[in-house]
């Protein structure tokens, strides 16, 4: 797989971060949530899955972007 930056907020690149990849999915770089009670709210978790804080403006500005008539 292969990914392709698409865009942060923040400074010099890091997290958090959106990729697209070459399977047509999204990767998302931020920090793990490891609050137990907001991991307790988190449905049909699956081996290998966590969850990643990203704040809202991020996926909205990199929807503005990427999406057609966003």
């Amino acid at each position: 797989m292969r990914m392709r930056f698409l865009g942060s907020l923040s400074e010099a690149g890091a997290c958090p971060t959106l990729y697209e990849t070459d399977r047509g999915t999204i990767v998302v770089q931020g920090m793990q949530v490891t609050d137990a009670e907001a991991l307790a709210d988190l449905r049909d978790v699956l081996d290998g899955e966590t969850a990643v804080e990203v704040p809202r403006e991020l996926l909205t500005e990199i929807a503005r972007r990427v999406l057609p008539d966003a």
